[in-house]
């Protein structure tokens, strides 16, 4: 499975399979029952693959497939790795805050700037939420890279899965 894009922290990929989008929705839900590896929810046109809870670290990723009909015997997959919605979204809500934070103050440090008054610290606070913002990007990729492994074996189980069943 290769990464095309190293910046990316949310790796994606599409598949074209020859079968009906509910054949290839059964065969993960049949797949549900009978496998005690990982976890499997279906909900409509979507599948989530996660690792079993006892295996599970923070940054342990899940596998995300949309399963979408094109035409009588044809179905496009799209997959998407990214974190447990609950750390993705407080992720997410760190980046808005150092955003906020960014915005504030550089308008702080403007306004003082353009009033010859004094603007040093509103100035270090502006650069150093340009620091806490790459810090905040080299965890993200730091927690790719360590959850990278169990990627492969999510990849690898989706994969077993749709060839076992003759739907590669």
């Amino acid at each position: 499975m290769p990464i095309t894009n190293d910046i990316v922290l949310r790796p994606r990929f599409k598949m074209n399979l020859n079968h009906d989008h509910s054949t290839v929705l059964k065969v993960f839900e049949d797949t549900k029952a009978t496998n005690k590896m990982y976890k499997i929810v279906r909900v409509d046109d979507h599948v989530f693959i996660r690792l079993p809870t006892h295996e599970q670290q923070f940054w342990s990723p899940q596998l995300h497939l949309e399963i979408n009909e094109v035409g009588a015997n044809n179905s496009i997959l799209h997959g998407l790795f990214g974190p447990n919605p609950t750390v993705w979204t407080m992720f997410m809500f760190l980046h808005f805050v150092v955003a906020g934070l960014f915005i504030v103050f550089g308008i702080w440090t403007y306004s003082n700037w353009s009033l010859d008054t004094s603007c040093h610290i509103q100035l270090g606070v502006t650069v150093m939420m340009v620091v806490l913002w790459f810090v905040l990007y080299l965890a993200g990729r730091h927690g790719r890279s360590r959850g990278k492994a169990e990627m492969h074996r999510l990849y690898d189980f989706m994969n077993t899965t749709l060839r076992s069943n003759g739907l590669d």
